[in-house]
């Protein structure tokens, strides 16, 4: 059975970079973020990354069919058994579907919903100094950032009814998040 892990955070707060550095030291765990495979999509040229690029380019949140199906597609080509994706769910929407996905789907167990907590300011900070692409301006960092806080109360209240919640201080030095994270990781499996 495959064991999935959610990261999630608001845009800057580390949640990719984390997730990164993890599966990096720990061959049996696979990363995937959700914006790096909706972002080589773009690339790729092709008319569903056309179709992607029209919304992330908003800062808007990519439609559940796309999203689903670029997540689903992924879990089930992991090489590990233990899998990380960060940046989803953002919506309830989103959420509900993984949910549903997961009911249907026994080879799977969502473990964790791991959240990187930060500041707005620490996370406007962080994204507009990085500047990785278009989508990292002010304006469409505090849009992003919008979308990220009106149904966040509602996503942890969800995940903490499942016991599934675990906050962990992204204000902190990436070392002792990511040791924080590794080690939680590694007790779950």
């Amino acid at each position: 059975m495959k064991k999935l892990f959610l990261i999630i955070g608001a845009p800057g707060s580390g949640k990719t970079t984390d997730a990164e550095l993890i599966a990096e030291a720990n061959s049996n765990i696979t990363h995937y973020s959700t914006g790096d495979m909706l972002r080589g999509e773009v690339a790729s040229g092709s008319d569903l990354g056309l179709e992607i690029e029209s919304f992330i380019s908003k800062g808007l949140i990519v439609p559940i069919s796309i999203a689903i199906k670029t997540i689903t597609s992924a879990i089930k080509n992991a090489p590990t058994e233990i899998i990380i994706i960060d940046g989803y769910p953002r919506s309830m929407e989103q959420l509900e579907a993984l949910d549903e996905y997961l009911k249907s789907d026994d080879s799977l167990k969502l473990v964790s919903v791991i959240e990187v907590k930060v500041s707005e300011q620490t996370a406007k900070d962080r994204v507009l100094g990085r500047a990785r692409g278009a989508d990292d301006n002010t304006e469409v960092f505090d849009n992003r950032m919008k979308i990220f806080t009106e149904p966040l109360a509602e996503i942890e209240a969800f995940y903490a009814s499942k016991n599934l919640l675990r906050v962990v201080d992204g204000e902190r030095e990436i070392e002792a998040i990511v040791s924080e994270m590794e080690a939680f990781i590694k007790t779950q499996v």
